[in-house]
């Protein structure tokens, strides 16, 4: 029996760093597409938070991050199968510049015969972009680059000169022009969030799409021929575990936005009902059986998530009651004692772990880790620009992709289980089901306790 396919255009945004463009070019044609009545899917490259929430809002349509380490070959596989089934094209953003990382952007390209192409900030620069673009393309052998977007093109000549450069067979696609007007706001993590600025993507999205269609560029990209995807028949056919009246509270706002719709897909299908809430908001928990405080900025809202005391009252009773409560990154920073924000000010948080956090400029850890849960390991990241200190000994560390060193810490405090990393539940469903479930043993005695710090930086 073949393997069930769909198929239809695909193309993959790349570029030869980071700040070339590519979120705000891919919202523009996702926008673009949109506007020509056409169903674009649009899928982001790594872990990504904040540059999904923009892609969603330009695209109409719901946006997954793809990373074949973090959430596996079969994973991608099958989100690819799904959309091809109802798309006119799929849209996929890369990371960073197009080699970096392992697994980089350019090997999930490989791994689906998708092709690329590159958006490159031609400020300072003419001839260059097309030496540059070469030796991309040159690489390695199993891409295939299909033209180049210049980015922050000058002047009609300054276009010329970029486009006499190139290989003979990798064309300028379009020359865009330097307009602020037309750039995503940003902030210390990234983008700003979707949810904060609406308004002003709309007008963002609609100038970039204007731009997009002068170029011909819906036109001639649809016109690509159709990339097929195979459906992943051991994602279709494994049994997940039972989440069956289990109710788990979300907390969901401004200072609680990182979240992975996979992971609330993943959560429904296990049969969990979740119930979204807002620590700045609310006065009182939905009624549940378990919670989810998830990352974000609560290092922005700490003064109204500090005022708020009718949701610690409630969060506090909650964790007295033992029911299982996850805490990742932001989510670990509230349920600290205090939280101190960028301008040095402290503010009471949860208290149901002691500790304090504190926001540290510029510097940050980020990457891939294994949270080793007493579950079972599953498969993350870390982002941060804080650190937490005064903390107790840890149950355990994450185990970092690539280096020996020891990674995020994993606190385990009655039913409270709280880390910097941000978990991909599809990683592994049963540790998942049974952290929520409350079904693993609450508490356990450090391992490692020699090699522990009382610091997470």
């Amino acid at each position: 029996m073949s393997t069930p396919h769909a198929s239809c255009p695909a193309l993959f945004i790349a570029a030869p760093s980071s700040g070339q463009g590519k979120t705000t070019f891919t919202a523009a044609l996702a926008r673009a597409l949109r506007n020509q009545g056409k169903v674009v899917r649009v899928f982001k490259t790594g872990p990504d938070y904040l540059d999904p929430q923009v892609l969603a809002q330009a695209s109409g349509q719901p946006v997954d991050q793809l990373d074949l380490w973090m959430a596996g070959d079969a994973y991608c596989r099958q989100r690819f199968y799904e959309a091809a089934q109802t798309a006119d094209m799929i849209l996929v953003e890369g990371a960073m510049g197009l080699f970096d990382g392992e697994p980089s952007s350019a090997d999930l390209a490989a791994r689906f015969g998708l092709p690329m192409v590159v958006v490159m900030d031609v400020k300072g620069m003419a001839q260059t972009a097309g030496a540059l673009l070469a030796g991309l393309a040159g690489f390695r052998d199993d891409i295939r680059i299909v033209g180049l977007i210049a980015n922050s093109c000058g002047s009609e000549r300054h276009r010329e000169l970029i486009e006499t450069t190139l290989p003979t067979d990798i064309p300028l696609l379009a020359a865009i022009a330097r307009n602020p007007a037309l750039s995503l706001p940003e902030r210390h993590l990234g983008l700003v969030q979707a949810d904060e600025i609406r308004d002003d993507l709309e007008a963002r999205f609609e100038k970039g799409a204007s731009v997009i269609e002068a170029e011909n560029l819906p036109q001639t990209l649809l016109a690509l021929p159709p990339v097929t995807f195979y459906a992943a028949p051991e994602i279709a056919k494994a049994a997940l575990p039972s989440l069956a009246g289990i109710t788990i509270g979300v907390a969901k706002d401004a200072a609680f936005s990182f979240i992975y719709q996979a992971n609330l897909d993943l959560l429904e299908q296990m049969g969990a009902a979740l119930r979204f809430f807002s620590p700045l908001d609310d006065s009182a928990l939905p009624s549940c059986d378990a919670l989810w405080l998830p990352g974000g900025y609560p290092e922005i809202h700490a003064d109204k998530l500090a005022a708020n005391t009718a949701m610690h009252a409630a969060i506090r009773q909650l964790f007295a009651e033992d029911k299982p409560i996850l805490a990742e990154c932001g989510g670990l920073l509230y349920c600290l004692e205090t939280l101190t924000d960028y301008d040095e000010t402290t503010h009471t948080m949860l208290g149901l772990l002691p500790g304090q956090g504190a926001m540290r400029g510029r510097r940050g850890c980020q990457g891939m880790q294994t949270a080793e849960l007493l579950e079972g390991p599953v498969r993350g990241h870390a982002h941060h620009r804080s650190m937490a200190e005064g903390t107790p000994e840890p149950i355990a560390h994450g185990r970092r992709q690539r280096h020996p060193a020891p990674g995020e810490a994993i606190f385990r405090e009655r039913g409270l289980t709280a880390t910097y990393l941000h978990l991909f539940f599809a990683n592994n469903p049963a540790a998942i089901a049974l952290l929520f479930s409350g079904k693993a043993s609450p508490a356990r005695q450090p391992i490692d306790s020699e090699d522990q710090t009382h610091a997470v930086k």
